[in-house]
């Protein structure tokens, strides 16, 4: 080596042995601009992190499954709406075919099964002298009620297309903070989407059906969006678009869902029976007050007192009297109408019932069998 390489040499050597000392015993000698600390992380090296950050491909896979819905009502002869000048300048005769049809653009619906059975709701299409159904690709049809549900606002249709597209039902419960997208026809405008996340689950005492169990969210629902899907962020079904609160209050952001699992046994129920088939006990009750609680030593808020009892009903026969006070049916503490209601509706016919009652005082087990709720008329 030459003489001169050899006197660089060492100091060189030197001072990389210096900095490798440095490097790894003493880091913190290190400026921090020029040394930045090691972030240890539990993922894989080989795991691909992905986050949403489109829903297309559930739209994309959900889509084809969304009808819209428009019905037409006859009007008797001299409606005074044919005369109003509004009216007619709307529905005049150069555009009459579409405009005919597009006024009554009320709502949406979902296809559930290949061979045309449609969800909707019971609002839509209820009093409709005919039913025509358009497809995401364009093909209409004309659509026959199978029946409908006005105690829970659903109704079945049925239309002869081929090559129909179900929709995919969610494989998990639905839970607060879920996303969820609404896909409809809002105002008759053509297929939409929104987007929002699930703010509540079972809600019920709305009023506004006799049966509530919702899944509420702040995805946008407007008249038009009335029985289209509220599908995950996957494309899969949880519910089926139904209510806003008050379309005449300030409220924003709240609308709400029957879930899907409660939809898709009315659709079973209809398909085969012709309409829903729900336990049916046939007593009339109202909530234990306060006072009255105290008194007979329950919890306040737990109980209903029998008021009235249908002769021949399965509360009859089972030896229930009016005055009796329910606080369990089956396994499920009874706090409000609205809870024994849907309990006993979630019964089929012939199932067992134990009703657990104080009387007098004494409390009892009293043991009855689930009749089939009349038909609303």
């Amino acid at each position: 080596m030459h003489p001169i390489l050899n006197y660089l040499a060492w100091p060189v050597v030197l001072g990389l042995l210096v900095a490798t000392l440095t490097f790894n015993f003493f880091p913190e000698w290190l400026d921090s601009r020029f040394y930045a600390p090691q972030i240890t992380s539990n993922e894989k090296k080989d795991e691909k992190v992905t986050k949403p950050f489109s829903y297309s491909l559930a739209v994309k896979k959900a889509s084809p499954s969304v009808v819209n819905i428009y019905t037409q009502k006859k009007l008797p002869s001299g409606n005074r709406l044919y005369s109003d000048p509004l009216f007619k300048k709307f529905y005049s005769q150069k555009n009459s075919s579409r405009q005919a049809r597009m006024k009554s653009s009320l709502g949406s619906g979902v296809v559930m099964t290949a061979n045309g059975y449609i969800l909707t709701n019971h609002h839509v299409v209820d009093g409709a002298d005919a039913i025509v159904l358009q497809l995401k690709d364009g093909r209409e049809a004309a659509a026959k009620v199978i029946g409908t549900d006005p105690e829970i606002d659903l109704a079945v249709l049925k239309i002869n297309l081929e090559n129909l597209v179900p929709i995919e039902l969610a494989n998990q419960k639905a839970s607060v903070g879920d996303v969820v997208l609404a896909i409809g026809n809002p105002f008759g405008v053509g297929q939409s989407v929104s987007q929002g996340i699930i703010s509540a689950t079972q809600r019920k005492g709305l009023g506004l059906n006799t049966f509530e169990n919702f899944i509420q969210t702040d995805a946008a629902i407007n008249p038009g969006n009335s029985g289209g899907p509220l599908v995950d962020s996957t494309g899969h079904l949880v519910g089926i678009n139904s209510a806003i609160l008050d379309r005449t209050s300030y409220a924003m952001g709240i609308s709400f869902a029957i879930p899907s699992k409660t939809a898709l046994k009315v659709l079973t129920d209809i398909i085969t029976h012709g309409r829903a088939i729900r336990g049916w006990l046939g007593v009339e009750a109202s909530q234990l007050k306060p006072f009255a609680a105290k008194k007979l030593g329950l919890n306040p808020t737990l109980g209903l007192v029998i008021t009235n009892i249908y002769p021949g009903s399965p509360a009859y026969s089972s030896g229930l009297l009016p005055g009796d006070v329910i606080f369990k049916i089956n396994n499920n503490g009874i706090v409000d109408n609205d809870k024994a209601m849907n309990v006993i509706a979630s019964l089929s016919p012939g199932d067992s019932i134990k009703l657990y009652v104080l009387r007098n005082g004494d409390e009892k087990v009293i043991d009855a069998v689930a009749g089939t709720r009349p038909k609303l008329n």
